[in-house]
């Protein structure tokens, strides 16, 4: 049996994530070279080469990517066991870091906060990002939770690095200026709205995903005469018939009356699906487990 220091594999963890030394060590709060040295330390401890060298940065081996891997699973166990004791000594108490993107925080964290003052002796710390769906994921290295969104047919994250907890699927509408020709219909089909000008997203993004779709299937390019991540700045645009655009029906609906126009597409399943990453080794908190479900009970009452 191999004889070594468990708590090690954390550092090899963050190197497998994060891809350098550097970057390791501002995760793990230690120096460049002091992750070096206790990288060394877990080598000679396993008997087998982790890393190796590459240009000035490191890589590693194919015996650094199997412990890597099995390094999250020893990390679970741990915190596990750190749960079962944090509950006996007296529940659900500490800081929550979560991360959520503007749309789905508008949608959910008002409602999240009133559930959360049932639970005073949880702290929850916010963070407001926005990044393109594939790089939700690894921000889960970084928070606690990590509320992201992807394209209806996008496959989830990967499951060996983080959960994925299904929080709903908001269907994606045209937003259509007042008076626009097409306002006064409940739905509209590609192609009576993919040669309009649009007011878009950042390429990459859920919503983006699907305006391509649509372009790809009525094989005619969009026109985007403006990006911006920010929806209330979209919907403004469209309610100043600057252009139309596709927009989350129940975020967008609570503003859309008398400003602005919400239409069903008719030809295609037009979606976003919005969920909670988090560290398997994280999600076994019992503060973080809270958070996650006053998140899952609160997408429920949106949705019903």
């Amino acid at each position: 049996m191999v004889d070594f220091d468990v708590h090690l594999l954390a550092v090899l963890r963050e190197l497998a994530e994060r891809g350098s030394v550097t970057a390791a060590a501002e995760a793990t709060h230690r120096t460049p070279s002091a992750v070096s040295q206790q990288l060394q330390t877990l080598q000679r401890q396993v008997g087998v080469p982790l890393v190796e060298r590459i240009g000035r940065g490191v890589r590693l081996t194919a015996h650094g990517e199997v412990l890597a891997g099995l390094s999250a699973g020893v990390a679970t166990a741990i915190a596990r066991v750190d749960a079962a004791w944090q509950e006996h000594l007296g529940g659900a108490t500490g800081r929550v870091d979560l991360a959520i993107f503007p749309s789905a925080a508008e949608l959910l964290l008002p409602g999240v906060l009133t559930r959360m003052r049932a639970h005073p002796g949880i702290e929850l710390a916010l963070v407001d990002v926005d990044v393109s769906e594939g790089e939700f994921a690894p921000l889960a290295a970084d928070h606690d939770i990590v509320v992201g969104h992807r394209s209806d047919g996008v496959r989830p994250a990967d499951q060996g690095s983080v959960e994925t907890v299904p929080l709903l699927r908001e269907p994606l509408d045209v937003a259509l200026p007042p008076g626009h020709r097409l306002a006064g219909r409940e739905r509209v089909g590609i192609d009576e709205v993919v040669g309009e000008t649009w007011i878009g997203v950042p390429e990459g993004y859920p919503i983006d995903r699907v305006l391509q779709a649509m372009a790809a299937a009525s094989d005619a390019p969009p026109s985007v005469a403006f990006r911006t991540i920010h929806l209330p700045v979209i919907e403004n645009l469209v309610a100043t018939g600057h252009g139309v655009a596709l927009v989350p029906r129940y975020t967008s609906g609570t503003r859309a009356s008398g400003r602005f126009h919400l239409a069903e597409l008719a030809d295609v399943r037009a979606g976003r699906r919005i969920e909670a990453l988090v560290r398997p080794d994280r999600a076994v908190r019992p503060v973080v487990r809270t958070v996650l479900e006053a998140l899952v009970a609160e997408a429920l009452d949106v949705t019903t």
